[in-house]
């Protein structure tokens, strides 16, 4: 039974990955009817696309901070209202203006539930099965991502396709919203804020009384050490603690680098990017739910190995053949190849970023921060990721039609390798480690 709940909970808290895919992919299959709708050239069109990106950096700025003074649970309760509105707001809009006010409050939420989700998973499950559990919210992202997907090229030539595109995000924000409600607080949040019965009530349910204990032990010992080094400061400040700074650059540039890589200019532009190499659209957006499918298979693939190979092995691998698909992908392009070489490439691609990266990515960050700054560690490293997501998105369909695909993706390449030397270099194992066990690591 306790099994049962603890999966039960990791499974609503995780829902917030849904949303996150959701809300990222479905503007794919409305990019073309949106841009007709509205007028906008290119340049507007990555704004109207890439503004979603914008609400997310403020999410993900305050979503950290306000979960450490408010807890994780309320937060995301409030998450979930935000996203149906969002939906809701998007699906109606008569103006460009508003049409980009909503996407700028979803991208709230998603910048927001980015900081949540896994955190809230990485302080609530027991380490044994710790980076599975927090890989399940990449897995629920693919998934809304696929759903998306299916549900832009199932309407694809229905009346005002694109404002049912974006409603259809409603139902699942709903029952995010309902599922939250039978969730408990994070004990470790709990802990910190003095509440260590209820703290050790919520472990007892969920891992059994004799792994809490070893766990309430653990917090504590953590939360003295954060007493006595914390002292004289608060809020944000506690960031520049020279004992902080080494675990802040290497989150920071694994932020950096997961966008820069790509990922989401294949999962927002696919249908262009086909489209480029001579596929119709109505091909286009069926191709690309094979991307959204395979995105969400490899990501299995994941879960299985990241407790068996441990986190930094997948993303050595993941780096590698990230770089080999960009390669092949800009060589598509440079010898004028059938569109189908390119969709193989694209899925090539997505396949190496689903099966290594991408899960370990969340939960990585959400392992590698302090107790002390675990809160405001994971939305400043989700913070800088969403920063460079709308750089990369805002820029890439004038930089894609300026220079074509030959630059774009040599481009991605070259940053797939750095990835793949900071990586080596810089990044510990966390597998089969306590989160104190991982703070001890950078001390």
């Amino acid at each position: 039974m306790k099994n049962l709940y603890l999966i039960f909970v990791c499974s609503v808290a995780t829902m917030g990955g849904l949303m996150f895919g959701f809300d990222v992919a479905i503007i794919s299959g409305a990019v073309p009817f949106i841009q007709e709708y509205f007028g906008w050239n290119e340049l507007q069109l990555g704004w109207g696309v890439s503004s979603l990106l914008v609400g997310a950096i403020v999410g993900a700025f305050v979503s950290g901070p306000l979960s450490d003074r408010f807890g994780r649970r309320w937060l995301m309760l409030a998450v979930s209202l935000f996203f149906a509105v969002s939906c809701a707001g998007t699906a109606m809009a008569e103006s460009s203006t508003f049409f980009i006010a909503m996407r700028l409050l979803g991208g709230i939420s998603v910048g927001s539930v980015s900081v949540l989700a896994p955190m809230y998973v990485a302080e609530i499950a027991p380490m044994k099965v710790r980076g599975r559990l927090v890989s399940v919210y990449q897995l629920l992202i693919t998934f809304g991502i696929l759903v998306s997907y299916f549900i832009n090229y199932s309407l694809h030539d229905v009346a005002n396709n694109w404002r049912w595109m974006f409603a259809s995000g409603i139902v699942p924000s709903v029952l995010y919203f309902v599922g939250l409600i039978f969730i408990p607080e994070s004990p470790r949040w709990l802990f910190v804020k003095g509440e260590k019965d209820r703290a050790k009530r919520i472990l007892d349910g969920m891992l059994g009384s004799e792994e809490a204990s070893r766990e309430v032990a653990q917090i504590g010992q953590s939360v003295e050490v954060v007493a006595s080094s914390a002292a004289g400061s608060s809020g944000w400040a506690m960031l520049s603690n020279p004992a902080h700074r080494k675990v802040l650059f290497v989150g920071f540039l694994l932020a950096v680098l997961v966008q820069m890589c790509g990922i989401n200019t294949v999962i927002d532009y696919a249908p262009k990017i086909l489209q480029e190499a001579g596929v119709e659209m109505k091909n286009a957006l069926l191709q690309t739910s094979f991307i959204g499918i395979i995105n969400f298979l490899a990501t299995f693939f994941a879960i299985w190995l990241i407790e068996k190979l441990g986190r930094r092995k997948l993303y050595i691998v993941g780096s590698i053949a990230m770089m080999v698909t960009h390669g092949l992908l800009a060589g598509s392009f440079h010898f004028g190849l059938h569109p189908m070489v390119t969709l193989c490439c694209l899925l090539l691609f997505i396949a190496s970023f689903a099966a290594f990266i991408g899960p370990v990515f969340w939960t990585l960050v959400s392992e590698i921060f302090p107790n002390a700054i675990r809160g405001k560690g994971v939305a400043f490293a989700s913070f800088t990721q969403w920063i460079f997501n709308f750089l990369v998105i805002l820029l890439f369909p004038v930089i894609f039609k300026s220079f074509g695909g030959v630059f774009s993706f040599l481009f991605f390449a070259v940053m797939c390798l750095i990835q793949l030397l900071v990586v080596y270099f810089m990044v510990p194992e966390t597998k089969g480690k306590s989160l104190e066990e991982i703070e001890n690591f950078w001390k």
